[in-house]
């Protein structure tokens, strides 16, 4: 069977790799995908967690500190699948630790890279399968926990599909720690004893109190340009089809708002030269926070870009209003949780399957905005700016919803050094 599946994934490699040049991906740590580390790697039966990409890094980030009291004395192996993942997981890794990449799910490649990690035990964020991966930990006796285990409305689908099959993999984890019941419950009706799950909550709502991102306010202020009366609204995570919307309600709010700075942070930083291309034809100017943000006074309408990767709690920590995209158009949203703890009034659009609980969970308790287009977009804000005590309402229900809501990270932590003990001893 894993021969044929080896087969199926060279023939999807191989037909997505025109897009992967394309898209420039092939960075310095691709041949850590290809089995490829470090001759130097010493590790000492390290815990390995896993997280795919940005969004499930910051959310380990409070489980590792956990599993570092837990654990003294392990080491720690960060693998991530993109590179700006794998930028975040490196502020994240201490001496003796290790950040890399996820290898390729080819038999022969994830059994060299097995072997040389040699871990105690696998975590890995949220619900990536790999077949060859899970069964070759699996066959090692290496426990196999997931964490913040979810599985979206289309994932389901797709998996009922391949019930058959997929029920055999799932069989070789050893645990999971999900979101919700309802996540408990896809996983039961795919063939996962219940006694094997555990409903934990989320591990995203586990956010530091951001006092880096607090001291850096001022800073980010000046290096901004922004002067005493001018207020800042924040785009973050925004997608292609998402920032002529914020543009078109930014240029119409001008009229009223003279004072108002806008400050677009792509979802990805490579499409910021593309965005800096949008902003011009709505006749505003550019300024690229790589060219370090040059003094706003000096330029007629600037419209600040984030293109590095790093400073979006930062930029989030001098908003006065955030607009969270990927849910204006259709890409799930993205973690409205960071401006949220940092004390800034959220909106966000429709659709935020990705992050269905948590809007929902705001939304409920009058602690977020929810809009559907530019016209709606430009009014709320509006309305915050003009309403300064609604805004810092909203705001406070928000942290209060945060606060309610923590603690998955301990818990969590507390299942994966049960089997870690369980594997010790």
């Amino acid at each position: 069977m894993f021969i044929f599946y080896d087969l199926i994934f060279l023939f999807f490699s191989l037909i997505y790799l025109p897009v992967y040049v394309f898209r420039r991906k092939f960075h310095r740590g691709f041949m850590m995908r290809l089995g490829i580390l470090s001759r130097n790697l010493d590790l000492n039966r390290p815990i390995w967690v896993h997280a795919v990409s940005v969004g499930e890094v910051m959310a380990v980030r409070g489980l590792i500190e956990e599993l570092r009291k837990s654990c003294p004395g392990k080491n720690f192996v960060i693998s991530t699948v993109t590179a700006s993942g794998n930028k975040i997981a490196q502020g994240l890794a201490k001496g003796g630790d290790s950040v890399t990449y996820l290898p390729l799910d080819f038999g022969f490649i994830v059994k060299r890279v097995i072997d040389r990690i040699n871990p105690s035990i696998f975590v890995i964020a949220e619900t990536e399968i790999w077949p060859n991966l899970i069964s070759y930990l699996h066959r090692k006796n290496v426990p196999i926990i997931m964490v913040n285990g979810r599985i979206s409305d289309a994932s389901f689908k797709g998996y009922l599909r391949i019930k058959f099959l997929l029920k055999a993999i799932l069989e070789k984890v050893s645990f999971f720690c999900v979101q919700t019941e309802r996540d408990a419950e896809r996983l039961i009706s795919l063939g996962v004893l219940a006694s094997r799950i555990q409903v934990t909550g989320n591990m995203k709502f586990d956010l530091k109190d951001c006092q880096d991102a607090k001291r850096d306010e001022i800073d980010y202020r000046k290096k901004i340009g922004l002067e005493s009366g001018e207020r800042l609204l924040v785009a973050g995570s925004t997608h292609a089809g998402e920032e002529e919307i914020v543009l078109g309600a930014y240029k119409e709010l001008l009229n009223e708002f003279p004072q108002l700075k806008l400050l677009l942070a792509p979802r990805h930083p490579e499409r910021s030269r593309d965005v800096g291309k949008i902003v011009s034809k709505f006749g505003l100017r550019a300024v690229f926070s790589s060219l370090a943000f040059t003094c706003s006074t000096c330029i007629t309408k600037p419209v600040f870009i984030l293109d590095t990767i790093g400073q979006l709690t930062s930029v989030y920590a001098i908003a006065d209003i955030v607009f969270v995209g990927g849910s204006l158009i259709k890409k799930g949203g993205h973690n409205i949780l960071e401006p949220a703890s940092l004390g800034k009034p959220v909106l966000f659009g429709p659709h935020m399957f990705n992050f269905r609980d948590i809007a929902d969970l705001f939304l409920g308790n009058r602690a977020s905005l929810l809009i559907h287009n530019q016209d709606a977009l430009k009014a709320n804000i509006a309305y915050l700016l003009n309403n300064p005590s609604f805004a810092t309402g909203l705001a406070q229900r928000a942290k209060e919803v945060i606060l309610k809501n923590q603690g998955a990270s301990k818990r969590n932590a507390v299942y994966i050094k049960a089997y870690t003990q369980d594997k010790n001893s």
